[in-house]
């Protein structure tokens, strides 16, 4: 789950919850109850680097079968839009109109209405989603890096054979019997102008 791509936004949220100390929670987060299995498991997704929806929740509270229980599913949906509203867990906005809404906590250890301190991972479990993340973000960088060289590559390639080939035009053009100036003026025109671009191109490597 970790090796998803992450958005800039989501990196920010992950960011923040492994950073943070005890956030005030309005409802009750005592071990053994369902808020607290909720809160539990969406911690459990997020030092995966990962945000679940309310399917993946189900699905790792009580298994794959129980992820088509309709009544389950928004038994938990309403519990989890209870939780936002008391500020324990964040409703993360929908990428595409179809997808299920997906959630987040803003950290990993809360105060809840009784005044309870609740610790939903311990500091080596948030120690190491930090190393992790730390480790996703150098991977993505060094495929953007790959990427923009690649393209590169693909682009100084192009404008070599337009170089040469504006530059054949040229030369052909010149040793005709009869020389058409517009066809050599456009010809070397592209030339020199393709020379120019790929000497940028190349510049950048």
């Amino acid at each position: 789950m970790s090796e998803r791509r992450l958005t800039p936004s989501e990196v920010q949220l992950l960011q923040e919850a492994i950073r943070a100390d005890y956030r005030m929670s309005n409802v009750r987060l005592r071990e053994g109850e369902h808020q607290y299995d909720l809160a539990k498991t969406v911690a459990s997704f997020q030092l995966e680097l990962y945000f679940p929806d309310v399917k993946d929740i189900v699905r790792r509270l009580y298994g794959e079968e129980r992820t088509n229980d309709v009544q389950l599913i928004r038994k938990v949906q309403t519990i989890l839009k209870k939780m936002e509203r008391s500020n324990t867990v964040k409703i993360l906005p929908k990428k595409k109109p179809w997808e299920l809404q997906r959630y987040a906590l803003s950290s990993f250890k809360f105060q809840d209405a009784e005044k309870n301190p609740v610790v939903l991972a311990t500091e080596e479990q948030v120690k190491q989603a930090g190393h992790l993340l730390h480790s996703t973000l150098g991977r993505d960088e060094s495929s953007k890096v790959k990427s923009s060289s690649a393209r590169s590559g693909i682009y100084a390639f192009i404008m070599v054979l337009v170089v040469a080939a504006s530059y054949i035009a040229s030369v052909w053009g010149i040793m005709q019997p009869i020389v058409n100036p517009f066809i050599f003026v456009a010809a070397f025109s592209v030339a020199v102008a393709g020379s120019v671009m790929l000497g940028k191109i190349l510049s950048k490597e």
